[in-house]
């Protein structure tokens, strides 16, 4: 089964960008959909981007034309690059992995594998 790392995040100004990565062990990312989640205090967690085995991508309306989810095959590694960053994105960011080729309904419970977490506060 696939185990994720989490690296990139931080802190930065409104308008700023981030990279968020997530290096995949254990299995090739591109047999699973790949999502990114994140979660503010006191709120449910929300998928904002994800990406299948056949490279469809998908936003939540919120992040559209700002966030953008892509994969690298020969490091295995997912990425979320995060433009014009607002402080509503201020959140805990997740990977999340889940063994389908078709990324389906994204609700957390569908998903099986989980990063670490990675902290994005977004100051304005």
């Amino acid at each position: 089964q696939v185990q994720l790392v989490q690296s990139g995040g931080g802190s930065v100004q409104t308008g700023g960008s981030l990279r968020l990565s997530c290096a995949a062990s254990g299995d090739s990312y591109s047999t699973y959909c790949m999502a990114w989640f994140r979660q503010a205090p006191g709120k449910e967690r929300e998928a904002v981007a994800a990406i299948d085995g056949n490279g469809r991508r998908t936003y939540t309306a919120s992040v559209k034309g700002r966030f953008t989810i892509s994969g690298d095959n020969a490091k295995n590694t997912v990425y979320l690059q995060i433009d014009g960053l607002k402080p509503e994105d201020t959140a805990m960011y997740y990977c999340a992995a889940r063994r389908s080729a078709h990324c389906g309904s994204l609700y957390s419970r569908n998903f099986s594998f989980w990063g670490q977490g990675t902290q994005v506060t977004v100051s304005s």
